[in-house]
């Protein structure tokens, strides 16, 4: 039989049972548990001796322990976000930016940064070729955007955040002779610089190749930080909890502390 400190069901059944009982008054000469007031004397007696402080004890003692390892297993079991919300959208605004320059540089077609332009000089001959300023714009929105992406990214302990940056990285390091011949190199932190002088005595065709072949440098970049993108915005869905007194935090620890409580 299940036991409680000592005390066995039965006892507990008898403990609360009594307290039924005592209200059913026969006199206080004819025979009865309790008096004319209700008293019964057993519950008095069992009151007076302490046990049944001790029974109450024990047995309200177990509940609330069970109650505290459902508790802490809700807790473990919440899913929140390894970053807390500002160093999330900060790489979901740098993700998106990245996203949007590479799409520049990567559309074909009608639109595309490397349709050439037919342009006509002072004695009217004209010229058709590419538009180098207008390239070199749009590669160096990239270069910062991917500078600014990769600097974020290095703040995050999301798995799949920095899973991406590493492969932009990786991407970005197979290609690095391609890329040194339109003037853009990597420093010791993986940071891009574009030389303009450098990048203006390039062959575009070699510029066109790195952004706008099939599963091109560029191609790949923009797949990487559309992923990031994602990433980042579904984190931020779970990072965003309430502290203990109702106020909204970006701390995502604080969601543990919010559980323990309840």
């Amino acid at each position: 039989m299940a036991t409680i400190s000592g005390y066995d069901s039965a006892s507990i059944g008898v403990l609360f049972s009594s307290l039924n009982r005592g209200s059913q008054n026969t006199g206080l000469m004819g025979g009865g548990t309790s008096d004319l007031l209700g008293i019964n004397y057993i519950d008095y007696a069992t009151i007076r001796s302490g046990s049944y402080f001790k029974l109450l004890n024990a047995f309200y003692s177990k509940s609330d322990a069970g109650d505290e390892v459902k508790s802490s297993t809700v807790s473990r079991s919440t899913s929140t976000s390894k970053d807390d919300a500002k160093v999330l959208t900060a790489e979901k605004s740098a993700a998106t930016s990245l996203k949007a320059s590479a799409e520049k540089l990567t559309k074909t077609g009608s639109g595309s940064v490397f349709e050439k332009v037919t342009t006509k000089d002072k004695d009217g001959n004209e010229t058709t070729d590419y538009d180098k300023d207008a390239i070199y714009k749009a590669v160096s929105a990239f270069v910062d955007d991917y500078n600014q992406l990769v600097d974020k990214a290095s703040d995050s302990k999301t798995t799949t955040i920095l899973r991406s940056a590493r492969s932009m990285v990786n991407y970005t390091k197979a290609n690095e002779k391609l890329l040194s011949k339109i003037g853009i190199t990597m420093d010791k932190d993986n940071q891009l610089k574009l030389d303009k002088e450098a990048f203006q005595k390039a062959d575009m065709d070699t510029v066109k190749s790195l952004f706008q072949t099939r599963g091109s440098y560029g191609q790949q970049i923009q797949t990487q930080a559309s992923f990031i993108e994602s990433y980042a915005k579904n984190e931020s869905a779970r990072s965003n909890t309430y502290a203990r007194t109702g106020r909204y935090t970006y701390n995502h620890n604080t969601g543990d502390l919010y559980s323990s409580v309840m």
